[in-house]
């Protein structure tokens, strides 16, 4: 468990990111961090599986959202289609790790909110989250 903003929280994900073997799944309720988007475009220029849904509403306003650069870039990346706002903040890695808790992938989240993040090594519930994912990536749109 990391804490932000005193656990520099954006380092740890990354670390994990990093690590990939196979796949990085996930769910953004706000996604304006620079240094996760590149993390994740290096991970699929290694040939490792990146797929995300932002939510839609944080997309059309948020200033600096990574939705358009990992798009263009040819990452299988949608906005959520469900009525409600996704509020997930969720990262799926080798369907075998779940990085998750109340921290957005933003600047926000890692220097001025106080915010919480759980990385759970557990294939179980990694399984279960990404059965949640298998639903929400379905109803999005690219």
């Amino acid at each position: 468990m990391y804490f932000s903003p005193d656990d520099g929280v954006l380092h740890h994900i990354l670390e994990l990111v990093n690590g990939a073997q196979q796949s990085v799944y996930f769910m953004a309720y706000s996604f304006t961090s620079d240094e996760l988007a590149q993390a994740l475009l290096e991970r699929a220029a290694a040939g490792i599986e990146v797929k995300g849904v932002f939510e839609a509403d944080q997309y059309l306003s948020n200033i600096g959202t990574e939705f358009d650069p990992l798009s263009a870039a040819g990452l299988d990346i949608r906005l959520d289609g469900n009525p409600d706002h996704m509020h997930h903040k969720v990262i799926i890695i080798d369907e075998q790790i779940v990085i998750t808790g109340s921290y957005n992938f933003s600047a926000n989240a890692e220097d001025r909110n106080d915010e919480n993040l759980l990385v759970i090594h557990d294939p179980a519930l990694a399984h279960l989250y990404l059965v949640e994912f298998q639903r929400v990536f379905a109803l999005a749109t690219p």
